[in-house]
C-alpha cells in the first residue's frame, strides 16, 4: 500500500469510526441540532487530548508524523474492539502492542548468558520472534533496538518492514522465505494464541512481500545454517546460525552467531559495542 493510500484509508477509517461512535457512549450529552450521528472532529480531538487541526489535518489523509500514544488514545475514546484497533495501527504504519496474554518470566541467568557471548551476536525470542533480550552485537546490526517500542522489537516486523532488516542478510529473499514458513508452521501449533494472529493481521497489511510469501503456503522448520550478514562497518561476515532450546519454557529460545572463518571472528574480535541486555515486555 504507497503512503499517499494508507494515510487517505487511515483518514477514512478514523471518520468512519468517528460518526458510528455516539455522543452518549463517550459520557456527551446527545443535544439538539446535530448534522453528524455521531461525534463531531472537536469532540474526538478533545476527549482524545488532541488539537482539532492536527486531527482534521489526519482525517483529511495529510502527510502527518502519528505516534503509537495518539493512536492508543484514539482507539480507547472510540473504544474500537481489538481488531478495528489492530487495523488502526497498521493503517499508521506502527507494530500492534500484544495484548494482555502473559509475558513469559526471563531468567536473569540467561539474559546474562546473552551478554556473555559478546562480541558474537545473541539474542533471545519467543514463538512470535519477539526479542526479550539481546546483546549489543545484535542489537548494532539492526541499527539499534532500544529505542524501538517493545511492539516493534519483533525479528518479523523489522525483517519486512524496515530498510535495515532487507540489508542484513546477503540472501534476504532466502531468508523471508524460511521466516514465513516458520511462522506458519508456528501458527499451526498455536491457533488459539492471540499474539500470532494479530502478527499476521498486521504483517499482511504492511507489506506486501510478506503477504505475497504468505499465499504461497510455505511452511519451514528452523534448521542451523551458515549465512553471510552484512554489517555496515564490518562488511560481510560468514556466520553459523545456532538455535539453543530453553529447558524450562519451551516457547523461548536462544539464538547465537557463531563466526564461520578467520576474517569474521578478526573481525568481531575488533568490534567492541558497549555490553548490554535488554528485557523488553511485548
Amino acid at each position: 500500500m504507497s503512503d499517499i493510500v494508507q494515510r487517505e484509508e487511515l483518514g477514512s477509517f478514523l471518520r468512519s469510526r468517528r460518526e458510528a461512535t455516539t455522543p452518549v457512549s463517550v459520557g456527551l450529552e446527545p443535544g439538539p441540532r446535530r448534522r453528524t450521528p455521531g461525534l463531531r472532529r472537536e469532540e474526538l480531538a478533545l476527549l482524545a487530548g488532541l488539537s482539532v487541526t492536527w486531527y482534521t489535518w489526519l482525517e483529511q489523509g495529510r502527510d502527518i508524523a502519528v505516534s503509537r500514544q495518539v493512536m492508543n488514545s484514539l482507539a480507547r475514546v472510540l473504544q474500537l474492539p481489538p481488531g478495528e484497533r489492530a487495523h488502526l495501527f497498521t493503517l499508521a504504519g506502527l507494530a500492534v502492542p500484544a495484548d494482555a496474554s502473559p509475558v513469559p518470566e526471563l531468567d536473569p541467568l540467561l539474559a546474562r548468558l546473552v551478554e556473555e557471548f559478546l562480541p558474537k551476536p545473541a539474542y533471545v525470542m519467543n514463538q512470535w520472534w519477539d526479542l526479550l533480550a539481546y546483546n549489543a552485537a545484535y542489537a548494532d546490526f539492526l541499527g539499534g533496538l532500544d529505542h524501538r517500542p517493545p511492539a516493534e522489537r519483533n525479528i518479523l516486523w523489522i525483517t519486512f518492514t524496515e530498510s535495515r532488516g532487507t540489508g542484513i542478510f546477503l540472501d534476504w529473499a532466502a531468508e523471508a522465505r524460511s521466516l514465513v514458513g516458520q511462522f506458519r508452521s508456528h501458527l499451526a501449533h498455536h491457533p488459539d494464541d492471540s499474539r500470532g494472529q494479530e502478527l499476521l493481521h498486521v504483517m499482511q497489511a504492511s507489506d506486501p512481500k510478506f503477504a505475497e510469501l504468505w499465499d504461497q503456503h510455505l511452511v519451514s522448520g528452523f534448521t542451523s545454517s551458515r549465512k553471510c550478514l552484512v554489517h555496515p562497518e564490518l562488511g560481510q561476515l560468514q556466520l553459523d546460525y545456532v538455535k539453543l532450546g530453553v529447558a524450562d519454557d519451551d516457547h523461548l529460545a536462544m539464538i547465537v552467531f557463531l563466526p564461520a572463518d578467520a576474517e569474521t571472528t578478526a573481525a568481531l574480535e575488533h568490534f567492541r559495542p558497549q555490553p548490554q541486555v535488554a528485557a523488553a515486555s511485548v
